[in-house]
């Protein structure tokens, strides 16, 4: 090795520690923001655990199970396009991002018919929507369902800037240098598998676990 490879290794290291870095920093930050909105919800429940069960069944296991195992499938793409680019298959890396695309997507369109029939069901308190509720506690049904649009409605508002960073990385793609690509694909990687994780805790944690 040269001094000059030597020099652009350590320079190419540098800058690898320097991604993580940063990228550890910015997603404890969020990780922050949305345990401080989980551990809310958590002392709620506990308080009016009764009226939290009984709220919860007013959101639909099937869509919330089906966006889970949509939101896992991106993440099996997500790492593919990684693996795509450390293998040199740039056209792999190039597919998977789309897939992931198209998948963060239908998670969205299945978040958003779910926001609307809740709305129609007139449980949706927020934007001025009408909410009534017919059991007991009303206050306590309207604070979950405060509490589950916020920590959903936040996870959406991620999800859909993860997929407008995938989707401008597969459109600005350097076929003739596809490696220059490998650093925003493994940021936006770590960025995709934490809003993956976040939502395989709030579904059990708003969908299932108040059903008990």
């Amino acid at each position: 090795m040269t001094a000059t490879e030597s020099i652009a290794f350590r320079d190419a290291e540098r800058e690898r520690t320097a991604d993580a870095l940063g990228m550890w920093v910015f997603l404890i930050s969020e990780a922050m923001l949305f345990g401080g909105l989980i551990l809310i919800y958590t002392a709620a429940r506990i308080h009016s655990s009764e009226t939290f069960g009984e709220a919860s069944r007013h959101l639909s296991v099937l869509l919330g199970t089906a966006n889970t195992a949509i939101l896992i499938t991106s993440s099996l793409t997500m790492a593919l396009a990684h693996w795509g680019l450390q293998g040199e298959r740039p056209k792999t890396s190039v597919l998977s991002l789309l897939a992931t695309a198209v998948l963060g997507t239908a998670f969205l369109a299945i978040k958003g018919y779910e926001y609307f029939e809740e709305a129609q069901e007139h449980v949706a308190p927020v934007l001025g929507l009408p909410f009534h509720w017919q059991g007991a506690h009303e206050l306590a049904a309207r604070h979950f369902f405060q509490l589950y649009f916020a920590m959903t409605g936040l996870h959406a508002l991620h999800l859909f800037s993860g997929i407008a960073v995938v989707l401008g990385i597969a459109a600005s793609w350097n076929w003739a240098n596809p490696s220059n690509h490998l650093r925003r694909v493994r940021a936006v990687g770590f960025y995709w598998h934490f809003i993956d994780i976040v939502w395989v805790i709030l579904f059990p944690l708003l969908y299932l676990v108040s059903r008990a």
